[in-house]
């Protein structure tokens, strides 16, 4: 019978220190492909969105055009990707994957669109980080389907027109408030993509166990779904642990008990918290008195990047209500205190999550 500490040991990565309820990509995400739905029928959840986009696709086919440019916005981790692969796979059409960090001259982004077939998809992630330069090549392209270049300079400098063949650009961005106006603009069809509940987020558990080959239980699945910030690709990164910690454990099946173990190694509490959001709270408590507190300070209290803790960490805590920004900082509120089990001051703040609790 194997000790907790050699489960621990063959049950996590070398690289076990990124994030594991991060919903930004890393390295171990890269078999998550086989994870993901072909289709809009076997994509769980976004329902409204998968509704209207069925229909904007069927009427596009219909008319034997391409499919006006899609704008999908939201948290990450929602199944952006996934979408846009659903898209051209719907189409019948082949996407071309590239993101906006990597698109750094205006020559690399002629060069991919002319060499897009009619009715192709092409997919830049991180939309809102294209270069300015980069940004307004795209225009023309989105409009007209043509790319408007000068040649020379001076009085001998010259506009030439390339045409293109029709496309379909599927922007994806966390930030939609940083996107240009005129670029935000030229998009016919804009998706919104929200949180996952936790009953689609069992649902995608029971779906992905099947084709990992590691059977889970109903209560096993909703346990993960649970601790998953509502968000697909963090309850799949969480299924893998967890099927590796019940798999060295000599089980058949993943059972509840083996879920609550795993993530009780893993530091992930019950509302989905690991040990570096509680390191953010306990600082806040021990060395702010629950604030105000600034950002960059709280980042150097913790040893955090400051950008980590705005973008990574702050979004969950908020929509748990554990925190709130003020104009002189951030401060705790009294559900943060509760949670951790410490006294509440009486100068904490009680957010909206707080008014009803009877403790």
């Amino acid at each position: 019978m194997l000790k907790d500490e050699d489960i621990i040991k063959s049950g996590m990565d070398d690289d076990f220190d990124e994030r594991l309820i991060s919903s930004e990509v890393i390295e171990r995400d890269e078999p998550e492909n086989i994870l993901r739905p072909k289709t809009m029928d076997g994509y769980v959840g976004q329902e409204k969105v998968k509704t209207n986009l069925a229909v904007f696709i069927e009427s596009a086919k219909m008319r034997n055009e391409s499919l006006d440019h899609v704008l999908l916005y939201g948290p990450p981790g929602l199944g952006k990707t996934t979408l846009a692969h659903i898209i051209a796979n719907t189409l019948g059409v082949q996407i071309k994957v590239t993101s906006g960090p990597s698109i750094e001259k205006s020559g690399d982004l002629a060069a991919i669109l002319t060499n897009l077939n009619e009715g192709d998809v092409l997919f830049i992630d991180e939309i809102h980080r294209l270069n300015h330069n980069v940004e307004e090549i795209l225009y023309p392209a989105m409009e007209d389907f043509s790319l408007d270049f000068i040649i020379g300079k001076g009085p001998s400098a010259r506009s030439v027109q390339i045409p293109l063949k029709h496309f379909t650009l599927v922007g994806a961005t966390t930030k939609a408030g940083m996107l240009s106006s005129p670029l935000r603009d030229r998009f016919g069809v804009l998706c919104r993509l929200e949180p996952y509940t936790n009953e689609e987020l069992a649902e995608i558990v029971r779906r992905s166990s099947k084709i990992l080959g590691a059977e889970i239980e109903p209560e096993g699945a909703m346990e993960l779904a649970s601790r998953s910030r509502g968000t697909p690709r963090i309850v799949n990164r969480l299924l893998r642990r967890v099927r590796d910690f019940s798999l060295v454990s000599g089980h058949d099946k993943i059972t509840l008990a083996d879920t609550k173990k795993a993530l009780s190694h893993l530091e992930i509490d019950e509302l989905g918290l690991d040990r570096t959001d509680i390191a953010v709270i306990e600082a806040m408590i021990d060395k702010f008195n629950g604030g105000p507190v600034g950002l960059e300070t709280l980042a150097a209290t913790v040893n955090e990047d400051a950008n980590t803790i705005e973008d990574v960490i702050e979004p969950f805590l908020l929509q748990l209500g554990f925190i709130s920004r003020t104009p002189r900082g951030r401060v705790l509120t009294a559900g943060a205190y509760k949670h951790l089990g410490r006294p509440v001051p009486k100068s904490a703040q009680v957010s909206i999550f707080d008014e009803n609790d009877d403790d």
